[in-house]
């Protein structure tokens, strides 16, 4: 008789959801090998989405060279009990003490209900989601990337002809907003007369809708064109195909048109979770909340390209060094969101770091959209 080879989704199957077959993940942290590490990747889309879910199979492919650690993935794993099965699997037929589930709906119910069940695995979740109240052996990570898309920004001011620059954003979330306020307020510091007109998808990904919404914003008059979805290749492809720039988000872009991609705004997850597993093979633990920006490496900017003016090097490269240095604000009263209505008074300044912008409702004087 022959024996195929084990693999999870057979595990899962096999296991009936995994009742009782703790053998693995009960033995405690301390007494595994403190050379060895097994960590676990679960992404909601591909892992070559050329967006969020890539940026983060970059980030687990900088841990394959460790010494010690060995890395599982799984991708288009849905926001279901799908990602509870996938968990249990790595932890009991991989072994796994470290799992990284990124997608934001992972986390309620999902990781707060295995995690007590799994009390000597931890649970790293991407989104700045945890509180106190939480299960200490889950974590929460996430960057600050809104200055990295005010340097898209700036460099959109630049290229942009008509004086109109598009963005095409999922859902209005604070993050999303505060993305698309920075990418005009970059712009308007090169120049004031600029807008921005933002078309939301209702989904963090659907390729049908976000080509629609691309190709709308062309025929609106935008030259400049990014977005806020999981996966933006297609509203990249879609906008240098009509003639349009492009800055990108998330990863990096620039392969699908080269001469039209201006810069992005990536996340640097190489770094982050190199510095976590650096961390823990040494007998350290990760903060349960833990948040950085470019300065800390979190995030990073694509290279310009070939259609970036001198004159947007500069004031790219003058800013970017504002950043880096501390203390940089673009939100700073007084300032009115585009329906007129006074949202930060005179004198008051947020940084990136300051927790009200988390709460970002509205949508500044200039951008030409709604929240509803």
């Amino acid at each position: 008789m022959s024996h195929l080879p084990l693999s999870r989704r057979g595990f899962l199957r096999g296991t009936a959801g995994l009742a009782g077959v703790t053998a693995l993940s009960s033995l405690p942290l301390a007494a595994r090998a403190a050379d060895k590490l097994t960590v676990g990747f679960i992404y909601v889309g591909a892992k070559d989405d050329y967006g969020y879910n890539q940026s983060h199979a970059e980030g687990a492919a900088a841990l394959k060279s460790m010494p010690g650690v060995t890395v599982v993935e799984e991708e288009k794993v849905a926001e279901t009990v799908d990602v509870t099965k996938t968990m249990e699997s790595m932890i009991n037929f991989d072994g796994a003490t470290l799992l990284f589930p990124t997608s934001f709906g992972y986390f309620d119910p999902f990781i707060l209900e295995l995690a007590p069940k799994y009390k000597t695995v931890r649970f790293e979740h991407c989104g700045g989601l945890w509180t106190d109240k939480d299960p200490k052996n889950v974590g929460s990570y996430f960057g600050y990337i809104d200055m990295a898309v005010y340097l898209n920004g700036i460099c959109a001011g630049h290229a942009t002809k008509s004086k109109k620059i598009g963005f095409v954003a999922a859902k209005p979330i604070p993050q999303v907003l505060e993305n698309i306020n920075c990418f005009l307020l970059g712009a308007r510091a090169v120049d004031p007369s600029i807008t921005c007109q933002v078309i939301f998808t209702g989904e963090w990904s659907m390729p049908v809708k976000e080509a629609e919404a691309t190709n709308a914003l062309c025929d609106a008059g935008c030259d400049v064109i990014t977005a806020h979805v999981d996966g933006p290749k297609v509203v990249m492809q879609t906008a240098a195909g009509r003639g349009a720039y492009i800055c990108g988000y998330h990863a990096n872009q620039s392969a699908l048109a080269p001469d039209k991609y201006l810069t992005g705004a990536e996340w640097n997850w190489g770094k982050v979770y190199t510095d976590f597993l650096t961390k823990v093979m040494a007998g350290g633990t990760i903060d349960n909340f833990v948040r950085g920006g470019l300065a800390e490496g979190f995030v990073k900017m694509s290279p310009l390209g070939p259609a970036v003016s001198d004159a947007a090097r500069k004031q790219f490269a003058d800013t970017q060094a504002a950043i880096l240095k501390g203390g940089f604000s673009v939100f700073k009263g007084p300032m009115k969101d585009n329906t007129g209505k006074e949202v930060i008074p005179a004198g008051k300044v947020y940084l990136e770091t300051d927790v009200a912008l988390e709460s970002m409702n509205y949508l500044v004087e200039g951008v030409l959209g709604s929240t509803s």
